[in-house]
């Protein structure tokens, strides 16, 4: 066992490869394989030629060979390269090259040490590749990088770390410079592109040169960096930029040291000097070429602890602007009468994967200058644009608080949603204005669109962003939480939102949208009685076409317990077909049931009401203004919330239905002409002592309208029953008889029904599951659920209370005897928006 770890132990340096390092004394080279830092514990060693040294020293004018105990020694050992470059007596122009050229296998540093005299400078070239610096804690991706240095007073300053392909082609150095070169151990390359001449004096620790062939981003550090720049030194960075291009330089992070004498500072040559300090605004949109020096003061030495003097900054080069928009212009924004508002301009965001992003400045004046402007409420601004394409790479937001939390003093009422119109005068496109109304508590909100309309967003209708101009996105909110009424567009059907909570309103433009389009733009707010509803819409369509409309919230489903109505008003002489989008609400309630409710605007109009668990109405014929009223519960699965979409179709009203319309106005004209002749009675009754009937208040005084009513005849429907009377012929010697006959004394009842001013309300839900409605004289009517449309028509009979102390009598000539079981009922026809109409 033992010979045969002797015999691995002899044969392992023949199954490695052998090196061979020749060094010519002319050279100045001197080579070093050591370990490398943090590398595991001896287990691979240099063998030259005894395999157990873990470093090797090769100098100029001398050969060696070498191998390694292992395989891996990269793993191991790291070599250094150092030579030393003497331009001391004279000029050295010199193309720095690899020497020697036959090393690899491990991860190499070569390090060029370059000496001259006190009054000449070094002036390092990278033209190919050109250097792009980094923080000196990271690596270039290629894991090839640059490093270097420079002296002063005998003290090394690293002016920093550099990969290739950017923008640095020179950098030169006061006295002694090095350059240092690393490479992995798989990479070879044959030119590092270096060129080394000397210059006369530069009197500053460096200059940096940076020359741009197109738009770009560069960042950069003082020397040193993160440690102090060198006590009382300059450092310059000449900028050299393409034709019809501008620079703008931002300062990223940067500390400042202890002065004792001077002061630190910057300084941009434009071509006049230029001196700030580094806390002041720095020139924005430099065009052409430029120096800028960062100058420290003589710090004081007896403040330990301070951080020193250090800058990291950027700077941008892109094109002028090549829009018609002239750097040289001010533009004047007046918000001397705007409350609450805050404007801000700023960049748009930038697409994903772009390599190069613009940057542009806002300028009060054009002085002031900034990347992200905020302009507030009350102010006068004159303003300028410095950036290569204003139209495409800023825009304006704008956000007004309109507030109210004592209506007797603000009394906000009808007014007009304004936009700051030298907002519309800028050449950077307005991309949103919101507006937030904040009202009391216990107050709603009312939005109006006087002569638009709004067009709701829906998944069967989405509105045209592009013909539109602009849209409106409308959230409803409270301390706890809010949630989006919608998105709505110009030119629908939407009249009036009432909302229950704060309310904000975001009118969005599309990119490139044009702003004469929002001329159109109309929106009335009031603060109004508070509503126990989430929100009521008010919809009155002016065309034929079919609408669509969906609950609120649409993305994530309507909250829980929330409500909501719709007051759809038909246009004149139009009748509505309303059809679902589904045929259920599906979801399921945990707590409470979710209800649709659909009731025309009449006292005596016809109602439909469908629970959760019950199929919704087919398609549903509307002649009159109606309410659909959606009220959810909480649902079993939160993640399936209620959603429901609808779409109402007109048409015209038929040639029946017309004269059914006629007649149903004639009636009306009787019973205004009867009101008439009972009020004339009225007067003269006064005369009389006794009571001859009692007047009952709570009686309809509206004609009967609906068939489903009213279906006996005059004999059969007992309409004509006095409540109370006690002569017949006391007032017949005032009328005028026909035929002979007694006249038809009869009791006038005015009508008491819903007037169709307020929402409907969900019906009563009763411990046993079962839905009943409540009608005025107490009875209960059960809610009778059937598939056809005419079994969900639910009346409300009239109440027949008797008031005292009022006696009203009237007669009527009767030119023919009635017939037997006439239907004398008026059906109920109305195309008025307001709903009923009292007599």
């Amino acid at each position: 066992m033992l010979l045969l770890g002797w015999t691995l132990a002899l044969l392992l340096p023949l199954l490695t490869e052998s090196f061979t390092i020749s060094l010519q004394s002319t050279d100045n080279i001197t080579i070093s394989i050591k370990r490398a830092i943090n590398t595991p514990s001896p287990s691979c060693f240099i063998c030259a030629p005894n395999c157990k040294d873990l470093s090797l020293e090769i100098s100029s004018g001398k050969t060696v060979n070498y191998t390694f105990s292992c395989k891996t020694p990269e793993l191991y050992f790291i070599m250094e390269i150092n030579r030393i470059i003497n331009c001391s007596s004279g000029a050295c122009p010199l193309n720095i090259s690899l020497q020697p050229s036959n090393i690899d296998g491990l991860n190499r540093t070569f390090t060029w040490i370059i000496l001259t005299s006190k009054n000449n400078g070094l002036v390092l070239g990278f033209s190919s590749p050109s250097l792009r610096q980094i923080h000196p804690s990271t690596l270039c991706p290629d894991l090839v990088s640059y490093k270097i240095s420079t002296y002063v007073r005998d003290s090394s300053y690293s002016i920093g770390t550099f990969c290739r392909n950017g923008t640095i082609t020179r950098i030169k150095v006061q006295e002694k410079g090095v350059i240092a070169l690393s490479l992995p151990w798989n990479v070879t390359i044959k030119d590092p592109g270096i060129r080394i001449t000397n210059r006369s004096s530069i009197q500053r620790l460096s200059i940096v040169e940076c020359t741009f062939h197109q738009e770009s981003l560069i960042n950069l550090l003082s020397a040193n960096y993160p440690n102090p720049f060198p006590n009382n030194e300059e450092m310059t960075w000449k900028f050299v930029l393409p034709e019809n291009h501008a620079a703008i330089v931002y300062f990223l992070n940067y500390t400042r040291p202890m002065c004792k004498k001077k002061e630190d500072s910057v300084v941009y040559r434009l071509p006049h000097p230029i001196f700030l300090k580094l806390m002041e605004n720095q020139p924005a949109n430099i065009p052409g070429n430029f120096n800028f020096s960062l100058i420290n003061c003589e710090v004081d030495q007896q403040m330990t602890g301070h951080p020193g003097l250090s800058l990291n900054f950027s700077i941008t080069v892109q094109r002028k602007n090549r829009d018609n928009v002239s750097s040289d212009t001010l533009y004047h924004l007046d918000l001397t009468k705007e409350s609450g508002l805050i404007v801000r301009i700023g960049m748009r965001p930038i697409a994903l994967g772009r390599s190069f992003k613009p940057d542009c400045v806002i300028c009060k004046g054009f002085g002031e200058c900034y990347s992200e402007l905020l302009l507030n409420e009350a102010k006068y601004y004159k303003i300028s644009f410095l950036c290569g394409n204003v139209t495409a790479n800023l825009m304006v937001t704008a956000e007004k608080k309109i507030e109210c939390w004592n209506l007797t003093i603000c009394n906000i009422a009808n007014m007009q949603l304004n936009i700051a119109p030298s907002l519309l005068a800028l050449p950077v496109q307005l991309e949103s204005y919101t507006w937030k109304l904040i009202a009391p508590e216990y107050i709603s909100t009312e939005i109006v669109s006087k002569s638009m309309y709004l067009q709701h967003n829906v998944t069967d209708k989405a509105c045209n962003t592009t013909a539109a101009g602009f849209t409106y996105d409308i959230l409803s909110s409270t301390n706890k939480q809010q949630f989006k009424i919608g998105t709505f567009c110009p030119n629908g059907s939407i009249e009036k939102i009432q909302m229950r909570d704060n309310v904000t309103i975001t009118l969005n433009m599309p990119r490139n949208g044009d702003p004469k389009k929002l001329t159109s733009h109309d929106l009335y707010v009031s603060f109004v009685s508070f509503i126990k509803e989430e929100c009521i819409f008010t919809v009155s369509p002016k065309t034929k076409d079919t609408i669509y409309l969906q609950t609120p919230n649409w993305d994530y489903g309507l909250p829980d317990h929330v409500s909501v109505s719709w007051s759809i008003n038909l246009p004149n002489k139009q009748s509505g077909k309303l059809k679902f989008g589904t045929e259920m609400m599906d979801i399921s309630c945990e707590v409470n049931h979710a209800y649709v409710k659909i009731k025309e605007q009449i006292g005596d109009g016809t109602g439909v009401i469908r629970r959760e668990d019950e199929q919704l109405p087919g398609a549903l014929d509307m002649y009159s203004a109606f309410w659909v009223n959606i009220s959810n519960c909480k649902p079993w699965a939160q993640t399936k919330k209620l959603k429901l979409s609808w779409s109402i179709t007109f048409s015209q009203v038929s040639s029946v239905l017309k004269i059914i319309l006629i007649a149903a106005c004639s009636a009306v004209a009787v019973v205004l002409a009867v009101i008439a002749t009972v009020c004339c009675i009225k007067k003269k009754k006064k005369q009389i002592d006794s009571p001859v009937g009692i007047y009952n208040s709570k009686v309809n005084t509206e004609a009967p309208r609906r068939q489903a009513i009213f279906k006996k005849g005059r004999k059969t429907n007992e309409s004509h029953i006095y409540a109370v009377i006690d002569d017949t012929m006391v007032y017949g010697h005032l009328l005028q008889e026909t035929n002979g006959t007694d006249p038809e004394v009869d009791v006038y009842r005015p009508f008491e029904g819903p007037m169709g001013d307020a929402p409907p309300v969900p019906p009563i839900t009763f411990p046993n599951g079962s839905m009943r409605e409540e009608i005025k004289d107490g009875s209960i009517k059960e809610n009778v659920k059937d598939e056809n449309i005419t079994g969900d028509i639910i009346d409300e009979p009239i109440g027949l209370s008797m008031k005292d102390n009022e006696i009203y009598v009237f007669s009527q000539s009767i030119s023919r005897q009635p017939v037997e079981n006439e239907d004398t009922s008026l059906p109920y026809m109305d195309d008025s928006r307001s709903g009923s109409t009292s007599i």
